[in-house]
């Protein structure tokens, strides 16, 4: 693992990376590969997540198309230097932030969405300049050998690196050096990732799940917010980090709101779910029962039906479920929808705020100052208000979490994802000289002497050594003798420092030896 390490990192100090053209070039060479192989890729996220074809292009490859043609527009835009402001002491100078590559960059993918949560953090990664290595997730094993198979087809071999493995090739991997490390998972192996870096100064990307509430109000169309719910709520199986978590709602809307999710999901999945072809199926056996279990002592009000050799779990809803609940105690990443009844919004607020801050805030309702109110007084990564997910749809938003689901990262609302862009590039500060100030000094001023002048008054400066001399007043220092008798202007006086404009276009000067002011009228 050294070695393959070793290997990109020599690749990256070769200096190839950095050119536009050739990231342009990678790019185009990846999106040829998304065209080119799309049955392939298709065909392996089928077979980790029993995905139909136009759910797994629609969720997964379309995003990746996007992606790619969206960086490639912006790039010259993004990885252009960007002038920095300046004062009156750099106004001749060039000072300017030019984003610069980081290095060699670890990437470990996730499951759920195996090809576009491993894919689209690597296009970010090129476009900054880096070299890579990917680490697909071994649990949807099919797409990691795909990801295999054909990345170093279409990518430069030596800057762009997949390994494959477990746990034991993952724990060898963050022993070694990395300039930034992204990982995509649950908040458990963040940990572990974070104190594996840690270790190395690495700085590190966690993009963590959490559980998301979504609130519904007596006060909406109880009809689309159900729709709405049951869309988000079951596509993938659940599987979905942003997928409303559990329902919070008063008690006389509990039933409805039962009613309208099981005619939303026979509406979606017809009345025999389990041969729906766009229903998919949990993961792996050990996810399989981990979800099972938390259906153990619970009140189902819908669903339930379980099969452990096809992995597949009904859609389900959970009714009057005690907080306390091991359902409610993590992130259920499946399809179980727990209602738990509140009283009003405010106890809803205080439900939410007494735990972990969610990834995903959804609240129902036509009271346009109760989802504001509720915005106001909770806390996290991103609010859909009237649906779900959307948030994330959005290009022009940023995207991430707050507490145990980070990042949410800084964001100016400029452009639209450049945030993957920015996990992967440092800001770096450069400032250049121009030869035109040459003449300029910065030094301190002594403070024995007084200074006779108001603030913007026209004043010509007499140095002692000029009065030993029998200089002209007219002359001052760095003038040529016999200059024109123009005024310096006296922008700042203090007892230890004193700053002059020269009537010389953006000339400026501090001096430092003692000096007598003298007032004189401009000519």
């Amino acid at each position: 693992m050294e070695r393959e390490v070793q290997r990109v990192r020599a690749a990256f100090g070769s200096g190839r990376s950095r050119p536009l053209t050739f990231r342009r070039r990678q790019l185009e060479a990846l999106r040829a590969m998304v065209q080119e192989r799309e049955k392939d890729i298709l065909a392996a996220i089928a077979a980790d997540l029993s995905k139909s074809e136009f759910n797994a292009y629609s969720q997964e490859v379309i995003t990746v198309l996007g992606e790619i043609d969206l960086v490639l527009e912006k790039l010259p835009e993004w990885a252009a230097a960007k002038p920095a402001q300046k004062n009156l002491l750099t106004m001749l100078d060039e000072a300017y932030v030019q984003p610069e590559p980081l290095g060699v960059v670890l990437i470990i993918g996730a499951w759920n969405y195996p090809f576009v949560l491993t894919i689209q953090p690597l296009i970010g990664a090129i476009a900054a300049g880096n070299a890579v290595i990917i680490k697909p997730s071994e649990i949807s094993e099919n797409t990691a050998k795909v990801l295999a198979k054909l990345l170093p087809q279409y990518l430069d071999q030596d800057l762009y690196a997949v390994v494959n493995g477990g746990i034991e090739e993952t724990t060898e991997l963050l022993k070694q050096r990395f300039d930034h490390i992204l990982y995509t998972g649950n908040t458990a192996v963040g940990k572990v990732v974070m104190e594996a870096a840690a270790k190395h100064l690495t700085p590190v990307t966690l993009e963590l799940g959490g559980k998301s509430p979504c609130y519904v109000d007596k006060d909406c169309d109880l009809d689309v917010a159900c729709r709405r719910i049951t869309w988000g709520k079951y596509m993938n199986c659940g599987q979905t980090c942003i997928a409303p978590d559990y329902v919070l709602c008063e008690p006389s809307l509990q039933d409805l709101i039962v009613q309208k999710v099981k005619e939303a999901v026979k509406e979606f999945y017809g009345e025999n779910i389990k041969e729906s072809p766009d229903y998919e199926r949990i993961i792996n056996l050990r996810h399989f029962k981990r979800i099972r279990s938390l259906l153990e002592g619970q009140k189902i009000a819908f669903g339930g039906e379980t099969d452990e050799t096809t992995r597949y779990i009904a859609p389900t809803i959970l009714t009057d479920v005690d907080p306390e609940a091991k359902v409610m105690q993590e992130e259920i990443f499946g399809p179980i929808l727990p209602i738990v009844p509140v009283k009003n919004a405010d106890e809803a607020i205080q439900f939410i705020n007494e735990r972990e801050k969610p990834l995903a805030f959804y609240v129902f309702s036509h009271n346009t100052k109760l989802i504001k109110r509720m915005i106001d007084r909770t806390s996290s990564g991103g609010v859909t208000g009237n649906d779900v997910i959307m948030h994330f749809m959005l290009s022009s938003l940023p995207f991430g979490g707050v507490g145990e689901a980070p990042p949410r990262v800084q964001w100016d609302g400029s452009v639209s994802r450049k945030t993957q862009f920015r996990y992967f590039f440092a800001s770096t500060s450069l400032f250049v000289k121009k030869p035109e100030a040459r003449r300029c000094k910065q030094t301190p001023v002594s403070s024995q002497q007084p200074v006779e002048g108001r603030l913007g008054e026209t004043v010509l400066p007499e140095t002692a050594q000029q009065r030993e001399a029998g200089a002209s007043v007219a002359d001052p220092p760095g003038r040529r003798a016999g200059g024109a008798h123009e005024g310096w202007i006296l922008l700042k006086s203090d007892p230890c420092h004193l700053l002059i404009l020269s009537p010389e276009l953006f000339f400026y000067q501090i001096v430092n030896e003692p000096i007598i002011f003298k007032s004189y009228q401009k000519l």
